[in-house]
């Protein structure tokens, strides 16, 4: 697999030209024309050893950390040893992504895709569907709380971590801080999911040390958050918006630290809860 070298901040070099571009509009009020940057999405095809797995609609960037962070995230891979190569083609609004995958992963994800065979198009359904949206996960160790200062102003410290999203909004973003309370670096992408993939995979490929860090999203955190976040094994998950019921009784079974921190309040420790 293709390797970076390590880079923090907010990503490597944002491709404006890519990520959005300007388009024309009418005011309502007068007719009187202007122009403004809107983000730009496109649709990549996700194939494991030739099998077609998934389409996901992402930003243009950060592709290589997405495809990592999807395949850890979703469960398809337990790590980046497992992917053994990984290759994108296509061009304008219609991308592939064809990632090379050990024989257990594939056979596991063959496996998954018989007992899902037959469903229905409302969505997931049957006992094996379940099993797959509610998985068997492992435990976190269990971390101690970051201090309360790390998250002291963090709503505006964060804003040099999402250029695309200054530039022209639309985006979810992913973050990450590491033991000493330093914000490392950051992901954006239209889907609040895609945003923390790209962040996992960007750890991940860089070899990042996530102990006594703390990722950090800015989008509704929902039970796939969660489950992404136990996978990755990062011990704690600060959100920007409040967590859903499930995504909290998750977090309190599976030791994941969660925290929300509102807009005009202090921030709140959903998990762990003491006795």
């Amino acid at each position: 697999m293709n390797s970076k070298p390590p880079v923090c901040s907010a990503s490597t070099p944002l491709s404006l030209p890519a990520a959005s571009n300007t388009y024309d509009y009418l005011q309502l009020s007068d007719d009187a024309r202007a122009s403004t940057p809107l983000a730009e999405e496109v649709a990549l095809a996700i194939a494991y050893n030739g099998l077609n797995q998934a389409v996901m609609l992402v930003s243009p960037t950060d592709m290589e950390d997405f495809a990592v962070g999807f395949s850890v995230g979703s469960g398809i891979v337990e790590g980046t040893a497992e992917i053994y190569d990984m290759k994108f083609s296509g061009s304008g609004s219609a991308l592939y992504a064809d990632l090379e995958i050990s024989s257990r992963a594939f056979w596991n994800l063959k496996n998954q895709r018989r007992q899902l065979a037959g469903t229905s198009g409302c969505g997931l359904c049957g006992v094996e569907a379940l099993e797959q949206a509610l998985p068997e996960l492992d435990k976190l160790p269990g971390a101690p709380l970051p201090p309360a200062h790390w998250l002291k102003d963090l709503r505006q410290r964060i804003d040099q971590f999402q250029p695309l999203g200054q530039h022209c909004g639309a985006v979810h973003a992913a973050l990450y801080m590491d033991s000493n309370g330093e914000l490392l670096m950051g992901r954006e992408d239209i889907g609040r999911h895609n945003a923390l993939d790209k962040l996992i995979g960007a750890l991940l490929r860089q070899q990042i040390d996530t102990r006594g860090g703390l990722a950090i999203v800015t989008s509704r955190c929902s039970l796939e958050l969660i489950q992404k976040v136990l996978r990755a094994g990062i011990q704690t998950l600060v959100s920007l918006s409040a967590p859903t019921g499930l995504a909290l009784q998750w977090a309190r079974k599976h030791n994941l630290n969660l925290i929300h921190l509102p807009k005009h309040s202090a921030p709140r420790v959903f998990s762990p809860v003491a006795e």
